[in-house]
């Protein structure tokens, strides 16, 4: 396994935004434990542990070193920067594929109104680009178009993307229930905000969750909502999951998890990001 494979690995593993998120990652062979971290009774029962697990010492900084030479300063910079780091399918997983279009346009900016309906405005100046990437899982079978986004947005400074981040926060406490667009809307949104090292985010320099309730006019029945948002430097990188018939929050016998490529979106812009600002060794 090659040196980013692991670093990928490890940070995939340790996703946690205060109990928002479900850690686990795609990838190997199931490994006998249950969505809740609980080791599985269906296998082994009974059988004494061989060796006593080694316990492991929380990180004390944020693997992450930035290289003020190659923070990005002009529109151009942060695109390169954008688009190597935002998620497609090949980072939520096999089965999924590309929406169309797949990518945002330059110029789209969505923004909250008072009345708690997301509309288009213009991007702010403190913001250098902003792209987002729309995948999803086709419907077959039992199971609906499961779609999903990823988004990525270049600041120009540190304290711009930690002004986002906050924003953000703030937008699901004013507006728990939220118009997307005609005959979609989010209800019930919850959210919770955790800087490195609080709530077990040992990943990011700043991470948050929201989750809710989706509603679909020509979807039969109520679907999971997720939006996880993390911050690297002046980088925000943010994975978003809308749920469809036959999937769920956890895996159960009857649905198909969907945190799992989620985090996995997640991490890897997490890792992309950090590969594009940190200091070269």
């Amino acid at each position: 396994m090659a040196y980013g494979d692991r670093r990928l690995l490890r940070a995939c593993c340790a996703v946690l935004v205060g109990g928002l998120i479900t850690t686990g990652c795609a990838g190997g062979d199931d490994d006998g434990k249950s969505p809740d971290g609980k080791g599985s009774t269906s296998a082994s029962a009974g059988a004494p542990p061989t060796t006593a697990p080694t316990p492991t010492a929380a990180p004390t900084a944020l693997d992450f070193v930035p290289d003020p030479k190659r923070a990005p300063k002009t529109e151009a910079d942060a695109e390169r920067i954008a688009l190597a780091v935002v998620a497609g399918p090949d980072a939520w997983g096999p089965d999924y594929v590309k929406r169309t279009p797949h990518l945002s346009d330059p110029a789209y900016w969505p923004v909250l109104g008072a009345d708690c309906s997301w509309g288009t405005g213009t991007r702010p100046s403190t913001v250098l680009y902003s792209v987002t990437a729309y995948s999803e899982i086709p419907a077959g079978g039992a199971r609906g178009n499961l779609r999903v986004a990823a988004t990525v947005t270049v600041h120009r400074t540190e304290a711009d993307a930690d002004w986002e981040m906050a924003g953000t926060l703030e937008e699901a406490l004013r507006c728990p229930d939220q118009k997307l667009r005609d005959g979609e809307r989010v209800s019930s949104l919850v959210s919770i905000g955790n800087p490195f090292g609080v709530g077990g985010n040992f990943t990011a320099t700043d991470s948050l969750g929201e989750r809710g309730v989706y509603h679909n006019d020509a979807v039969k029945g109520d679907q999971f909502y997720g939006w996880y948002q993390s911050r690297i430097g002046q980088v925000t990188v943010a994975a978003v999951v809308k749920g469809a018939p036959g999937y769920s929050e956890e895996q159960t016998s009857t649905t198909v998890s969907t945190v799992t490529g989620q985090v996995q979106a997640l991490v890897t812009m997490i890792e992309r990001a950090k590969d594009q600002l940190e200091a070269q060794s």
